[in-house]
């Protein structure tokens, strides 16, 4: 057997299979699971190997070491701390480092950013400052992640412009200034966000011996999978482990590379081919249905602008479209064609409803549908802010009313939302009504029984005692409010009122997984900010609180993609749904006339492929290589989308988008195209 094997082909080849009977094999035949490391691009394209680490037949006892290079870096540089503080740049080495999550670099940045808008720095660029804020924190992780510095990223952005845009090379400065402010306070404080922790581990502690000695006295075998995902300083990390291994497993999903906009780099990964003794190619699967390989072939050659290849199927038996007039009606119909695969015994979990932009309005009415309908759902959107959960809604709403001394009461509006969804059997209207009477911003919420009969006829008895049990609870709380953290509150809120029998959290799957972990992101908010504790909590509560109503991005739990594999429809981006990396029998394709399954975000103040190794340093990006990168993305997305899916895909598009709009995407045009080709499909209003 080759010491290394570089596996190549397209997703769902069986190549994860293959490194995965490489592992049992080293196991099995004496291998300690401790001397193998795993390395994937994301927490969630690690589960294939947990999954089957946890199986009753695994070899030996132990599993596996798996991990991003995130991870790996910030366990490793909190083990060797003392070995590249001060040569990292940090001013008091002998301060044990702080690890700063995605919401803790988001509170610290803030300070930064808001100064600079304040002093008009960005009054060149329509942006929130919250936008400015992420902004920066990606340029500051781009640097890391290619081994630039910040000159450098200032330099090929403002090169790529030219001089197309004159107001952009201020904006690129301020950025990065505000990027430099942050930089030194971390050195001053010894706080690591992802990209310093990144560029710790990469410019300092792989250089250091004892550190060398250690890790590759461990680790003996290498499986890195999924590695089109991976950023350009994995690669180096690879490289830099090589020799000292026993035995590497390098897979490479052909076409993937969808996470090329936040830093993946698909080409310079495949470059580690060269390394390996043996190059394994897999091909498609002779078992699956000939009409989907029709139509991936197809797809894939015409958003190319190529000629299809010859296929033993026709693409259309693939899938089926629907054309709607009007919005709504695509809604309805989504929700009745699942309704209808249920009926036929697929489960909720084997299909998959995935959008080019999951909106709060699209996700709210599609969920109520099939609720409606008594099919559970599920949706991820990993960009989603915190505070456009419903359930986080009802708990920041409740958290203020807990804290009357902080002056900033919810408006009557709030209060009822969060009643609504708190107190069993309460409908809309009715919370509106036991709202605008118990609830006076000044005063205490008043108690149900002190309402007027008619009032509390309306309202009902049941529903007012579940109430009444709340506001006890929230009145009797104050008295603690000083010395209660912010995660313990929301953990009592949660546990003692919210949860029970005849509130709206019991039964609530979906809401207890975001409380879990709003819990666990304040809790790390607290260690990381106030490791020592403070004399009041409440002023910690109110900082956490505000952070999160001015638009604070959920970080990822492992746990909401472990949540997403109960039986239930998975509501979905397209990007979102292909990161799981998981087939299913029936996937609905929402939408597909809008032209957002082409564009991509626009970002002001940084670039994703102008900020690649591989990309000249004095380039212009001009507007052709703008249509080719979405072209290729597209492309990547969509045959992505097929490979994925083993039984039939419905396609549906409306006349008129949400807004109102004609639609005419490029998605569209490719599968009118396709129907051209081989058949005819008529539109149904």
């Amino acid at each position: 057997m080759a010491r290394s094997r570089f596996l190549e082909g397209p997703a769902q080849a069986g190549k994860t299979e293959a490194a995965l009977t490489h592992i049992r094999d080293l196991l099995s035949l004496g291998a300690g699971a401790d001397s193998l490391l795993v390395l994937v691009p994301h927490p969630a394209l690690g589960e294939p190997y947990r999954h089957a680490a946890a199986a009753p037949d695994w070899p030996g006892s132990a599993g596996l070491d798996v991990v991003t290079l995130g991870r790996l870096a910030q366990q490793n540089v909190a083990t060797y701390w003392p070995l590249v503080a001060a040569k990292a740049g940090f001013a008091h080495p002998e301060i044990e480092p702080q690890f700063l999550t995605v919401e803790t670099s988001q509170h610290q940045m803030a300070r930064f950013v808001m100064a600079a808008v304040e002093g008009g720095l960005f009054d060149g660029v329509n942006m929130t400052p919250f936008r400015i804020m992420i902004e920066t924190l990606n340029n500051l992780s781009r640097a890391a992640i290619n081994g630039f510095s910040l000159d450098e990223v200032e330099k090929r952005l403002v090169a790529a412009w030219g001089e197309r845009h004159s107001s952009r090379p201020p904006m690129y400065a301020a950025s990065l200034d505000v990027a430099r402010q942050f930089r030194a306070y971390c050195l001053e404080h010894s706080l690591l966000d992802f990209s310093l922790q990144i560029e710790v581990f990469a410019r300092h502690l792989l250089r250091e011996p004892v550190f060398r000695n250690n890790f590759t006295g461990q680790y003996h075998h290498l499986v890195a999978d999924n590695l089109e995902e991976n950023y350009p300083v994995a690669a180096d990390f690879i490289r830099w482990l090589w020799d000292s291994l026993d035995s590497a497993v390098l897979v490479y999903d052909r076409d993937g590379g969808y996470r090329t906009f936040l830093g993946a780099d698909p080409a310079g990964m495949h470059t580690l081919a060269d390394l390996c003794e043996e190059r394994i190619t897999f091909d498609t699967p002779a078992e699956r249905p000939a009409p989907l390989a029709a139509l991936e072939s197809t797809l894939s050659a015409l958003l190319d602008d190529d000629e299809p290849p010859e296929a033993d199927a026709n693409p259309l038996d693939a899938y089926t479209f629907e054309f709607h007039r009007f919005y709504p009606q695509m809604i309805e119909w989504v929700a009745d064609a699942i309704a209808q695969q249920v009926e036929r015994g697929i489960a909720p979990s084997d299909i998959a409803v995935l959008v080019p932009l999951l909106n709060d309005s699209l996700r709210f009415t599609l969920m109520s549908r099939l609720d409606a309908r008594g099919i559970p759902a599920v949706s991820h959107r990993p960009s989603r802010a915190v505070r456009d959960e419903p359930s986080a809604r009802t708990l920041l709403t409740l958290t203020i009313l807990a804290h009357p001394a902080w002056n900033s009461l919810p408006p009557a509006l709030d209060v009822a939302d969060a009643l609504q969804h708190v107190v069993g059997e309460l409908d809309p209207i009715r919370a509106w009504l036991l709202a605008q009477i118990v609830y006076h911003p000044g005063r205490d919420l008043g108690a149900f029984e002190e309402i007027a009969s008619t009032a509390r006829d309306r309202i009902t008895y049941r529903a007012g005692q579940r109430y009444d049990i709340l506001r006890a609870w929230l009145l009797d709380y104050r008295a603690d409010t000083a010395s209660t953290p912010p995660d313990h509150f929301f953990s009592r809120l949660f546990g003692e009122v919210l949860s029970q029998p005849g509130f709206g959290f019991h039964t609530d799957m979906q809401a207890g997984r975001v409380v879990a972990e709003l819990v666990a992101s304040a809790r790390k908010f607290r260690q990381t900010l106030y490791p020592d504790g403070v004399e009041d909590w409440s002023t910690v509560t109110q900082e956490y609180v505000s952070l999160v109503q001015q638009g604070l991005f959920g970080g990822l739990y492992l746990p909401s993609w472990q949540q997403d594999e109960q039986s239930a429809v998975f509501v979905a981006p397209a990007h979102t749904f292909l990161m799981r990396n998981r087939p299913v029998a029936i996937q609905f394709w929402l939408d597909a006339g809008s032209s957002l399954w082409w564009e991509r975000l626009e970002q002001p103040l940084t670039h994703p492929y102008v900020l690649m190794r591989d990309y000249p340093t004095d380039k212009v990006w001009t507007d052709e290589d703008e249509f080719y990168a979405r072209q290729q993305a597209m492309r990547r997305v969509i045959t992505g989308l097929v490979r994925r899916a083993t039984g039939h895909i419905y396609i549906s598009v409306s006349n008129l988008g949400e807004q109102g709009y004609e639609q005419r995407g490029p998605l569209l045009r490719v599968l009118q195209q396709t129907a051209q080709r081989y058949g005819h499909v008529e539109e149904s209003a």
